[in-house]
């Protein structure tokens, strides 16, 4: 499957450029590789990747920029590369949108495996073939559907409100287990498979995010909810 992924790298340091040419290439991936935010955004207009390896510290617009600029324009999986690795890069970086963040130096072989998650995480599944009467799996979240075949949130006249494959993952996995508390390690492992860490905001910025797109009031939200000392729980239903 990998021979048809195209994996755009975004480093201004040619060594790391060739580095994951060689070794991506080697996995079966293609790989293109561009050192400027200007290169970034000639080659997305001449072609879209199915995943950006995107540094941080490039030279005049930066990584953060560019990321905010891709999650705004277009439904790409984003992993963040940086030569600074603290708690708080992390999650600023999580916060402009990207889907996973890797500190360097890192090990070839864990980019690789990060790089399959998300890609597995972006995977759009056909909905099966639905007999004639039988309505998708639909649940209602206050004036929204979430559509569990289609990948889809709708809102009250049909629109579809976008979301990451991430969000929808998050949206999922509550839908599934309505009025039930779940913690953020629950969270992280039903849609990531790992565990959370006490430093680790990812659960809390997307469901932040999701409120933004869900809530009338994101400070009071109605439908994901925090429990105090346990995480977060999913009220379905319409408003009133």
């Amino acid at each position: 499957m990998s021979e048809s992924i195209q994996v755009l790298v975004v480093d201004d340091e040619p060594e790391v450029r060739q580095l994951l040419e060689d070794y991506l290439g080697a996995q079966g991936y293609a790989v293109q590789s561009v050192g400027s935010s200007l290169e970034l955004r000639e080659k997305l207009a001449s072609q879209l990747p199915d995943v950006v390896l995107l540094d941080v510290g490039l030279p005049g617009e930066d990584g953060l920029s560019l990321a905010r600029f891709l999650r705004e324009r277009h439904d790409l999986p984003v992993i963040m590369i940086s030569g600074a690795g603290s708690p708080l890069d992390r999650i600023i970086g999580l916060e402009v949108g990207a889907d996973d963040y890797l500190a360097k130096p890192f090990d070839p072989r864990e980019l690789l495996a990060r790089l399959k998650t998300v890609l597995r995480r972006y995977q759009r599944t056909p909905p099966a073939p639905q007999d004639a009467g039988k309505a998708a799996r639909c649940v209602q979240l206050g004036h929204y559907q979430l559509d569990l075949d289609s990948h889809q949130l709708l809102d009250e006249n049909g629109a579809e409100i976008a979301l990451t494959a991430m969000e929808f993952d998050l949206l999922q996995a509550f839908a599934q287990r309505p009025n039930r508390p779940l913690s953020r390690d629950q969270l992280l492992n039903l849609t990531q498979n790992r565990d959370w860490n006490p430093f680790d905001r990812s659960i809390d910025i997307r469901i932040a995010r999701l409120r933004r797109k869900l809530e009338a009031d994101p400070d009071k939200p109605q439908i994901i909810r925090t429990v105090r000392g346990v995480g977060y729980m999913c009220v379905p239903g319409p408003r009133s």
